[in-house]
Formats: C-alpha cells, structure tokens, sequence
C-alpha cells in the first residue's frame, strides 16, 4: 500500500468520515452559489462567501487585472457585469471534489445589453472552501488551468 493511503487508513474513522462528509459538502455549497447567481440572490450568494473572499471572475483572468475582494468587492462585480449582461447565467456541467477545493466545469451564456451579441463560454471554476464559505474563487478558460490552481494537473 503506498504511503499516503497507509497514513489515511490509520486515521480515526470518525475524522476520515468527516472530511469526506465535508468535502460532500463543498460540491453541495458550489451548486448552491451557482443558483444564487443563476436566480439574481446576491443575499444567498453572499452568505456563502467569505467577508475576506477573494474574487477572480473570468474576465479579470483574461484582461490580467486584479482580484475583487470581500463582499463590496463582489457586490460591485456582480452589479458591473450584470448591468453589461443581465441575462448572465451558468449551467454547471460537473463538480470535482478535492477536499477543501472544488473544480467546476460551467457553460456560461448571456448577451451584451447594448449590442445584443451573444456570448457562449465553458470556463472551470476553483473554489477554495473553509467553515462552509468560499475564500477564494478562480474562473480559469481552461480545465489544465483551474486542476494546476488546485495543485493537481490532468
């Protein structure tokens, strides 16, 4: 037996229980924050996020920008990006558990408000998870880019 999964067997079984029940959890709590998104519950969508979070949307990924940070940080993306495109939404395809890491793949569609182009995107979202809040969310263009975030590659 390799020794990673000796040192996991002899853990308690309660705490191996819990970990997993945890990271459970976390999938559960990313799906959560997709349909805050998805039904306009910025309240929902907050409660689920860290004060101190840490907010890479994608756009701030490709323009090479800085993250938003806390809640007035998110709240100002999510009033910004909104009001360019209201009928911003996700469709998340799947969600991978890392423990206190979740990776998501999610099919983004809307259309700009002034000029009515439509907009089609699968991005990969890290989300990093402590006491059942989002601290840190990363939108990667790429799967390869999102597992290196989380310290894994494909």
């Amino acid at each position: 037996m390799p020794p990673l999964l000796e040192a996991v067997a002899l853990l308690p079984r309660a705490y191996r229980d819990t970990a997993r029940a945890m990271s459970r959890e976390n999938v559960e709590l990313a799906y959560k924050a997709n349909d805050a998104f998805n039904r306009r519950d910025l309240d929902a969508f907050l409660a689920l996020a860290d004060p101190d979070i840490e907010w890479f949307p994608v756009i701030v990924e490709l323009e090479g920008g800085r993250p938003y940070r806390g809640h007035d940080g998110v709240r100002r993306w999510w009033e910004e990006w909104l009001a360019i495109a209201p009928d911003f939404g996700g469709e998340v395809k799947e969600v991978r558990n890392l423990g206190d890491v979740t990776v998501a793949r999610v099919r983004l569609r809307g259309h700009g408000v002034a000029s009515g182009a439509s907009m089609e995107q699968t991005i990969w979202q890290f989300a990093e998870w402590r006491q059942r809040k989002c601290v840190r969310f990363r939108a990667f263009a790429s799967e390869a880019e999102a597992l290196e975030a989380a310290g894994l590659s494909e």
